[in-house]
């Protein structure tokens, strides 16, 4: 039986579920917690920005537009679904490990047999090349490397990359660059760098949330050997990175503004400088030991990463809205 309403949820949030409630979803839902769902917003939101300069530029297309930010959304499902798999085989999301206190594991929790999970990876993916694969046949030209610069991320985000500190950095260059930057490419035909600046402003919202979760896993990825960029630098340099990062937002939207690339409408994001304040306050501290009374359920052990989520979906609407409004009046 189809549940809507756990669709719902799955795109909202990363569920808890028993055995026996995960027995009784239809294979949509299953799909849909398995990769992780509700992170593909940001995937999605990627995609239309590029489209919505493309629009802006006169190019827009529909049907290049659909498989473009389809592409991309089951690639993003592909690699999530990839990095449960090496992090379960590898033995780091063993023993109650960080990834399996917010969310379903479907492997470490048996909620899933190894032949199953790669049954979901091989329609995934297969489904992703095949979009591709389509694209590349409509533009040709650039079209191809920045599929296969997609697919050595999807392939090798895990491992290596994340174990060396090169995760991060490849978030901002994935969602920045190769996706905006890329939509914009398959649509319009041409490259244009007013577009990657553009992107690294929407870009650096899911680095922020990235480096915030690793900030809070920091010592049990220490513990496992796993080298983000936060084991690397240590706490207090990783929470000031993010409060660099979210500045750099804020300072990159006047500087296309003052360089005539866009107009006064990106000033929108003005309108998020009031939560500031208590951004700057939880990152100019530790992580406590214990979340504060009034602290939503279902969030803990999540702290930084958080309140880097809030921050970066308030920005990323203002931000949208302000492109849209320029777009309008241009």
């Amino acid at each position: 039986m189809i549940d809507f309403t756990m669709w719902g949820k799955a795109l909202n949030q990363m569920p808890k579920l028993s055995p026996h409630e995960w027995q009784a979803l239809d294979p949509v839902a299953k799909w849909l917690i398995a990769c992780r769902a509700s992170v593909l917003f940001m995937t999605f939101t990627a995609a239309a920005l590029g489209g919505l300069l493309a629009w802006r530029a006169g190019a827009f297309q529909w049907d290049l537009w659909l498989a473009t930010v389809l592409g991309l959304m089951f690639a993003h499902a592909t690699n999530n679904l990839l990095n449960d798999y090496t992090d379960s085989r590898r033995g780091i999301d063993k023993d109650n490990y960080y990834r399996n206190q917010y969310g379903v594991h479907v492997l470490e929790d048996g909620l899933m047999s190894e032949s199953q999970f790669w049954r979901y990876v091989g329609v995934t993916a297969g489904l992703a090349l095949v979009l591709g694969g389509w694209l590349i046949y409509q533009r040709s030209g650039l079209t191809l490397d920045l599929m296969l610069a997609g697919a050595f991320f999807v392939l090798f985000y895990t491992w290596p990359l994340k174990y060396y500190g090169m995760g991060e950095p490849a978030v901002l260059l994935v969602w920045g660059p190769l996706m905006v930057g890329g939509s914009y490419y398959v649509l319009a035909g041409s490259w244009s760098w007013d577009v990657t600046w553009l992107s690294l402003v929407f870009a650096l919202g899911p680095t922020t949330v990235l480096f915030g979760k690793h900030t809070d896993k920091l010592e049990a990825d220490r513990s496992k050997g796993v080298n983000t960029l936060p084991v690397i630098l240590g706490e207090a340099a990783s929470r000031y990175s993010v409060l660099a990062m979210i500045a750099a937002q804020y300072l990159l939207c006047l500087a296309l503004v003052w360089s005539g690339s866009f107009s006064w409408p990106l000033l929108l994001v003005l309108v998020s400088l009031p939560v500031l304040p208590q951004l700057f306050s939880v990152y100019g501290k530790p992580k406590p030991a214990e979340p504060p009374a009034d602290y939503p359920s279902g969030v803990w052990p999540l702290w930084f990463s958080a309140f880097a989520f809030q921050h970066t979906r308030r920005f990323t609407s203002l931000f949208l809205l302000g492109v849209i409004v320029d777009t309008v009046l241009a």
